[in-house]
């Protein structure tokens, strides 16, 4: 897992082009809105969050994001014991995000 600042997140997804944007928090909080073309898994499923997890392409690199960057550690966290070799945690979250958020579909 890397901890990656707002601009170097940014930056580094957008140059990506195996990059999936992945948002761990709450519906409720997805509801506020999100950064374009993210998936949602929310982290409080329990075991639901590790199953939908595994269905992902470990092959991809992941841009993990929640509300502060606590929640998106964990994520990455999991994700790596489960053999995901690129997952990186927005820093600040969503909260400190200075870039698009759009409403989810």
């Amino acid at each position: 897992m890397a901890d990656l600042a707002q601009e170097q997140w940014e930056s580094q997804f957008k140059a990506d082009e195996n990059a999936v944007i992945l948002d761990v928090r709450t519906q409720e909080e997805v509801d506020e809105g999100i950064i374009p073309n993210a998936i949602h898994i929310d982290i409080y499923k329990g075991q639901g969050f590790i199953q939908d997890i595994e269905a992902l392409d470990k092959s991809k690199n992941y841009y993990v994001y929640c509300r502060s960057g606590g929640r998106s550690a964990q994520a990455c966290s999991v994700m790596n014991q489960l053999g995901f070799e690129n997952a990186f945690n927005l820093m600040g979250g969503i909260t400190e995000w200075n870039g698009e958020i759009v409403a989810p579909n």
